[in-house]
């Protein structure tokens, strides 16, 4: 008699709630083990009877943990023949009712030896943390394994065009939003906090992102130059978003590097109230890999506002 194929062939990766970034777990094909996530009769053949005790013995002493088990895209887009995935940003003031922020500066993290499923246990070809890619035998400490998101965005347009890149970025907003209402109703809202949240995003050959997590308290150690004035704008804008001076009038739709992209609804990039009811011309107000010109724009933004105060007084 034949046996039934698995619906877990290709590779899996298996996370415990304790596990590390850097940990990588792959699972070629369990259905020898299990069957839908419960072990398999067979799994106790070979006990004899005085070794055995009542499941719900056995129950009470195993300590339960939760695990995520992901499926291994087998086909990520690769730059050099390397794997990669991007860092961006969000920041959210509120989520009753939903406020977000979205930073134009991120990063893509580029693994150090190039891809292949040959060797699926290898964690210098399949995971791109810095954490472990350091540790790499040819890694180059000056210049690292990093991309800023401009670099990789003008990259994709000069080898898929605009439109196709226009998409990619697109669809990485809706998960962006998609993600964050997921868990609106079960995140206590307080108006006096806010949480900056590092997205990574792997994006596969037919320029397709998916979500790998969200880091509630993402790394803001430097690997490089580059990388330490990135973070120090990214700490320096999300002060002046949450705003403990009250300078702002809370109608601003850009602040600094941070763009805003949801207020309790899709914000627009163009000025007033926007037409949502076709929303055939309606462009996000994001701006993820494009020209951060941060300095510029809040000189120009603080001027305005004092001289609105010095009108007004």
């Amino acid at each position: 008699m034949s046996r039934p194929k698995s619906k877990l062939q290709g590779p899996w990766i298996i996370k415990g709630k304790r596990a590390r970034a850097e940990s990588f777990n792959p699972i070629q094909d369990h259905s020898h083990e299990y069957s839908h996530g419960c072990p398999s009769p067979q799994a106790g053949l070979g006990r004899s009877k005085g070794d055995a005790r009542s499941s719900d013995d056995q129950k009470d002493e195993i300590p339960v943990e939760n695990y995520v088990a992901q499926r291994y895209i087998e086909n990520p887009y690769l730059i050099g023949g390397r794997k990669f995935d991007l860092r961006v940003y969000v920041l959210v003031m509120s989520y009753i009712p939903l406020r977000a922020w979205l930073y134009r500066d991120g990063f893509a993290r580029f693994s150090n030896t190039r891809f292949t499923l040959s060797s699926i246990d290898d964690q210098y070809v399949h995971l791109t943390n810095v954490a472990v890619q350091k540790t790499s035998p040819d890694y180059h400490p000056k210049k690292g394994c990093k991309w800023m998101i401009q670099r990789f965005r003008q990259y994709l347009a000069s080898k898929h065009g605009p439109e196709a890149v226009e998409t990619l970025f697109s669809d990485m907003d809706n998960i962006f939003i998609r993600s964050l209402q997921s868990v609106q109703k079960v995140i206590i809202s307080d108006k006096h906090c806010f949480e900056l949240y590092g997205y990574d995003i792997l994006i596969d050959q037919d320029l397709k992102p998916w979500l790998l997590e969200v880091n509630a308290s993402p790394s803001l150690t430097a690997s490089s130059q580059e990388d330490y004035e990135l973070k120090t704008c990214l700490l320096e804008d999300t002060l002046h978003v949450v705003d403990m001076e009250a300078r702002l009038t809370g109608r601003e739709k850009r602040v600094g590097g941070f763009d805003l992209m949801w207020n309790d609804g899709p914000v627009s990039r163009e000025e007033g109230a926007p037409d949502l009811s076709g929303m055939g011309n309606f462009v996000t107000n994001t701006h993820l890999g494009c020209v951060n010109d941060r300095k510029k724009q809040l000189r120009q933004l603080f001027r305005s506002l004092q001289s609105q105060k010095k009108a007004s007084s």
